[in-house]
């Protein structure tokens, strides 16, 4: 699902998997991995964290704000996607705006398929593209 969504965007679109190897307690294990996924945001970047007690966004209202961090000059918005056991609070700290697909916990393969999904339609959205509407 991720692929065939991916493959619809003409942004450019990349996804970068971040993995602690070491085996280590839950709480270290959780501020490690928001240790690594901050190290991976480029400077002036706009981070969005999906997290289930996020806000939930229409998709309208997710491509507008897509479209004004266009609109604005943003060159990259980064969607950051916690491991088992969620997020760290450094990295929701972090975040310009956190969201959710719901208060139900998500498998991360789906959640990247579904994310994807909202992109493109996002992409659609704004540009007067009925596929949102199908």
């Amino acid at each position: 699902m991720f692929n065939y969504y991916a493959g619809r965007i003409t942004l450019p679109f990349e996804l970068r998997e971040i993995e602690e190897k070491k085996k280590l307690p839950p709480d270290a294990l959780k501020k490690r991995e928001g240790e690594l996924l901050l190290a991976q945001i480029p400077d002036g970047a706009i981070v969005v964290a999906l997290d289930e007690k996020g806000k939930s966004l229409t998709s309208v209202a997710f491509a507008e704000k897509l479209g004004r961090w266009r609109d604005d000059g943003i060159k990259d918005i980064v969607f950051v996607i916690g491991g088992a056991d969620g997020l760290d609070g450094s990295v929701r700290n972090r975040a310009d705006l956190v969201i959710g697909f719901g208060v139900q916990t998500w498998p991360h393969l789906l959640v990247r398929g579904m994310l994807a999904e909202q992109i493109y339609r996002a992409q659609s959205i704004l540009a007067g593209h009925p596929y949102h509407r199908v």
